[in-house]
């Protein structure tokens, strides 16, 4: 069976993307700090398709070391790993000059230098294979600079889609490797991260927005803005909107 590694798997967006992958045919190695929310999830996963084979870590994807020695040991337990979904993120942040640069550098230190370790990580073993599939979840966000308490959690998910195009880039001048590199720009999706948000405009389910991505990461897109109503046209708009009127949509 193909292996999809998701960090970030104990909850939200994560967790729901590694129960449609079984059920779409994937063995998975998930990885996360909330080792019994991971053991939780395997229980659920496999009470539906049994023959799935689902491998557990602890990960701190802050703590480089670790992130570098849990990879390669997914991939020695299963021998190759097919995909990397470099998942984990936080969503924490203040505007900028009020007080919460603590919180601003935690999210940044999660979203942007974490995912560049797991970036390593992956691509590591993806050459070492000579193919593999990297999947970086941006944010539409990432489309433009956002106000108040999102600024530094867009500009992160801006820089994880800006490390992902530069993979791919390089990748058109290596015909040799069979690595392909998608970035995922979800919309707004209910998970844990957003929980207690109540008028976020566009909402959709955990279940409903997590298939959107795993349609687009199962077809390999460069680039894929989900779901794709309404955010390929709202996206399209934030990238030339005046500012002015992007805050009126976001």
């Amino acid at each position: 069976m193909p292996t999809t590694l998701i960090t970030g798997a104990s909850s939200g967006l994560g967790a729901e993307m590694a129960r449609q992958l079984a059920a779409r045919g994937w063995d998975l190695a998930l990885a996360a700090r909330r080792t019994g929310r991971l053991e939780e999830l395997r229980e659920h996963i496999l009470t539906t398709v049994p023959d799935r084979r689902i491998e557990l870590r602890a990960l701190d994807v802050t703590d480089d070391d670790q992130v570098f020695e849990v990879f390669r040991a997914f991939r020695d337990d299963f021998g190759t790993i097919d995909r990397v979904i470099v998942n984990a993120g936080l969503g924490k942040g203040a505007p900028l000059g009020t007080g919460r640069y603590d919180a601003n550098r935690q999210t940044a230190m999660t979203n942007f230098v974490a995912a560049l370790a797991q970036t390593e990580a992956a691509m590591e073993i993806f050459r070492d294979q000579r193919r593999g599939h990297l999947v970086m979840i941006s944010s539409v966000s990432a489309m433009r600079g956002m106000r108040k308490t999102v600024t530094t959690y867009a500009a992160t998910k801006a820089g994880v889609a800006a490390l992902a195009e530069g993979v791919r880039n390089e990748m058109l001048g290596e015909p040799d490797l069979d690595i392909r590199v998608s970035t995922i720009y979800p919309g707004y999706i209910r998970s844990e991260m957003n929980e207690r948000v109540s008028r976020t405009p566009f909402l959709v389910d955990t279940e409903t927005g997590v298939r959107a991505m795993v349609d687009a990461i199962e077809a390999e897109r460069a680039n894929a803005l989900v779901p794709r109503w309404p955010w390929v046209p709202l996206g399209k708009a934030m990238r030339h909107l005046p500012l002015s009127l992007v805050r009126r949509i976001t």
